[in-house]
């Protein structure tokens, strides 16, 4: 049956319904040899399925909340909201037990904003409008230590969150997510997926969409979706899109919906009316028309 509402989307995803419970005990201990604290990373290897809320409100408390309330990874917004990396850093200093892991969209592949996603505690980068092999390249080279990338090794608060031992076991933690966004994506998404240190590659639903001048369900639209998709699992890395696509075969790594559906969401299911503000499963939601 679809789902209607959060609450059964994210129960559609039983087999992650642990969450992360023991990320705790390994962030608490400095690791003797590299092992790998990312939790999405071990579900996503073990053939799970993973879901991140979406993160615009640059509040802690807030962030707690969301972190803590099942979801797999936070999805925190820097690409088009006006959250700061100090106001990002204080998030995830006061929530660093939490048991999603946090990922964040960041503006571009810079090597300035990598290297600060990386140093506050990220283990997850996404890089939008990835269209080119360089532009993903970079974003590897950035998100990794020597020997495979050139990240500096600066002072950062990833050893109070993931332990002493971080520099040993960070190039195996942290997480490279490419979004293609454009028909020029799609045209090397085999390319994008081969880069070494990609783990997931992301199909965006509305860019894609208001790229190419096609909705969702259009033939022509659904082929450039199946193109990539398959060039992505030829490469051997993993599938990403919106909640909406939950159920589309293939799928493992979703971005969920942000406070404001969730907390709407939440607040009319918990009064027994009618749920509004829930991610559904078939159409994606297009991204700028949600209810604020």
């Amino acid at each position: 049956m679809v789902p209607r509402c959060l609450v059964v989307s994210v129960a559609l995803l039983a087999s992650s319904a642990t969450l992360g419970t023991t990320v705790v005990s390994s962030r608490q201990q400095a690791p003797a040899s590299p092992a790998l604290y990312n939790t999405v990373k071990q579900k996503l290897a073990a053939g799970r399925k993973v879901v991140g809320a979406t993160v615009w409100i640059a509040d802690p408390e807030l962030y707690c909340a969301v972190a803590n309330s099942g979801f797999d990874f936070t999805w925190i917004e820097m690409q088009h909201s006006p959250i700061g990396f100090p106001d990002v850093a204080r998030m995830l200093y006061a929530c660093r037990g939490a048991s999603a892991i946090p990922f964040i969209r960041v503006s571009d592949a810079t090597e300035g904003d990598i290297q600060k996603a990386t140093d506050i505690g990220a283990l997850g980068v996404i890089v939008p409008m990835v269209d080119t092999v360089e532009k993903i390249e970079a974003a590897v080279t950035f998100a990794k230590y020597p020997p495979l990338g050139k990240r500096s090794q600066g002072s950062g608060q990833y050893g109070a969150i993931w332990g002493s031992g971080y520099r040993q076991t960070a190039n195996d933690n942290i997480m490279v997510v490419a979004m293609i966004e454009n028909p020029a994506g799609v045209a090397i998404a085999d390319r994008i997926a081969a880069v070494p240190g990609v783990d997931v590659v992301f199909v965006a639903a509305t860019d894609l969409g208001s790229f190419s001048g096609l909705s969702q369900g259009n033939p022509e639209y659904e082929a450039m979706v199946s193109k990539t998709q398959q060039a992505i699992l030829g490469a051997g890395r993993k599938v990403g899109g919106p909640v909406g696509w939950i159920n589309r075969p293939g799928y493992s790594f979703f971005q969920g919906p942000s406070e404001t559906g969730i907390f709407r969401c939440g607040a009319r299911t918990a009064l027994n009316l009618q749920p509004t503000g829930c991610p559904t499963a078939g159409v994606a939601e297009i991204e700028g028309n949600e209810a604020r």
